[in-house]
């Protein structure tokens, strides 16, 4: 009896490289830059070398990203980087990333950070300069600063294109209903009227 067997993953890419031309966005996607446009400038990006200022977010954090609109030569490369600052008690909240998983190397500081699975089941803790860890795809997660003093970490995302939904303002602030709201977080019609 023979047996069937799929594989399936992204294609094997038919050039070397693919370097983005952002003067002809199309939907989702970027064409390739002619050949002879393409510099060792598109391969380089200093963006992440200099901290933005976390007292300036909403949350205290900052969020530097190297994604393919500032980092031509990522396109097609199947990945991203962000560099994130934090001062004493910042927040990136919990959110999601549909289409890639993410890998957070700490870099200064301390963060409270984790994940919550589709069991329901939350894998967070305290992890230091040095240490790394990992959120996968498409699962809500976060990073609160618990150290004394500025935190710092680099992540990076296995999709160009990763995508990003925060939790509370995906619910709260695109007019779902507040019955919705009410009976899915178990609040009164006070506290959800407050939230908006």
């Amino acid at each position: 009896m023979s047996t069937l067997q799929v594989l399936s993953s992204d294609p094997d890419p038919v050039r070397d490289f693919c370097v983005a031309d952002l003067d002809y966005p199309q939907l989702n996607e970027y064409p390739c830059k002619p050949y002879a446009n393409v510099t060792i400038d598109d391969f380089v990006f200093s963006g992440l070398l200099t901290p933005a200022d976390p007292s300036l977010g909403p949350s205290g954090t900052s969020v530097t990203p190297a994604f393919v609109e500032t980092f031509p030569g990522l396109h097609t490369q199947g990945f991203a980087f962000a560099r994130l600052d934090f001062v004493e008690g910042g927040l990136i909240p919990p959110h999601t990333h549909p289409r890639a998983s993410e890998f957070v190397y700490i870099t200064r500081g301390r963060l409270y950070a984790g994940f919550i699975d589709t069991a329901n089941r939350a894998f967070a803790r305290v992890y230091s300069k040095g240490e790394v860890m990992i959120f996968p795809r498409g699962l809500i997660h976060w990073q609160l600063n618990v150290g004394e003093g500025p935190a710092s970490a680099f992540a990076v995302l296995n999709s160009e294109k990763p995508g990003f939904q925060t939790i509370a303002p995906s619910m709260f602030g695109s007019g779902v209903a507040e019955e919705v709201l009410q009976k899915a977080f178990r609040l009164d019609e006070q506290a959800v009227c407050s939230h908006r």
